[in-house]
């Protein structure tokens, strides 16, 4: 009786399916390449295919109440360059850009941001990311400062209140001191007529 029965078994272990290490890897894996794919399309349909474009919770809203600091020792006509005020942010059209002298594109946009500062309806406003202030006032020389606030977020909560994704970013704020756009990456030739300046001319109105 013993002998049939282990025989038994054995013929039936022989018939009976296995399951197959890769199969489970796979079903395993199913769940999380559904998500990544499913978020790839969001993002991409968010996008609209340009990596410029990302949608900001702060567009229409006040821009951040955040104080920072000046860059110490970045002198323009002989006096110390501001720090930001968010009450400086009101009455005119402000250009705020994220930068940092390690980031690599902020190099690239240095010479557009520069001839942007020649606009005079404007003010442009530098918020410099986690940067060290002898690196931050070097590249201010190597390019030219279009600048006239400059606050220092040497811990990057600054960036965390503003959105920011990774510098560099530019943000466009109205009159009374409300977002309008922002610009995800580095301002390029591409971009800044069609979008920026687009944008800029819209605040103006």
């Amino acid at each position: 009786m013993s002998d049939l029965k282990t025989s038994t078994e054995a013929a039936l272990a022989e018939v009976s399916p296995q399951p197959r290490p890769w199969l489970r890897g796979v079903l395993l894996a199913l769940p999380l390449t559904c998500f990544v794919g499913l978020a790839a399309l969001f993002w991409f349909g968010l996008r609209g295919g340009d990596p410029s474009v990302i949608p900001s919770a702060l567009i229409g809203r006040p821009a951040p109440q955040t104080t920072l600091p000046p860059l110490q020792g970045l002198v323009a006509n002989g006096e110390q360059v501001p720090g930001l005020d968010p009450a400086a942010l009101k009455g005119k059209v402000s250009v705020v850009n994220v930068w940092a002298s390690w980031c690599v594109p902020c190099h690239d946009e240095a010479p557009l941001l520069t001839a942007l500062g020649q606009d005079k309806r404007l003010q442009l406003v530098g918020i410099n990311y986690k940067d060290e202030p002898d690196n931050a006032r070097r590249f201010l020389g190597r390019y030219g400062n279009p600048f006239g606030v400059v606050g220092v977020d040497g811990n990057g909560r600054a960036a965390i209140e503003w959105g920011v994704y990774g510098v560099p970013e530019t943000f466009v704020v109205g009159r009374a001191g409300t977002i309008v756009f922002k610009l995800v990456g580095p301002i390029t030739p591409e971009n800044i007529d069609t979008v920026l300046k687009a944008e800029i001319d819209k605040a103006l109105k």
